[in-house]
């Protein structure tokens, strides 16, 4: 097979719809067995500008590092936030490092993650 130059790439890519690009990054963490994370796909495609790779993150995951020894506060505030059960918030609470909440607004990770850390826990928004 010829070797298709990293130009030749960026161009077919930037011929694609997203979602014919959404397709192709699907079946290529397949084929490969990775998964591209958000940075690393735009620096693999190079056609992004500076100007675009800045967007303003506005869907957040709130990861609970650990409960900061204080597991009894931290498992209700996570009852709170995410309305499970007691065993179901004990056990995300003890799976930490674990997500908490996926895909919230930038306010409601950043109250979660407020609210988390005045019990003690250590909480990281991605």
């Amino acid at each position: 097979m010829a070797k298709i130059s990293t130009e030749d790439l960026l161009e077919a890519f930037k011929e694609m719809t997203l979602i014919e690009l959404s397709e192709f990054v699907k079946t290529f963490e397949d084929v490969f067995d990775v998964k591209a994370a958000a940075p690393v796909a735009v620096a693999a495609t190079g056609a992004a500008p500076a100007a675009e790779a800045a967007v303003e993150q506005d869907s957040f995951d709130v990861v609970l590092e650990n409960d900061g020894g204080k597991k009894i506060q931290v498992i209700k505030v996570v009852r709170e936030l995410t309305g499970l059960g007691l065993k179901e918030a004990k056990d995300a609470v003890e799976a930490a490092p674990k997500a908490i909440l996926e895909g919230v607004n930038k306010e409601k990770a950043e109250a979660a993650k407020a609210k988390l850390e005045g019990e003690g826990a250590k909480v990281t928004l991605k």
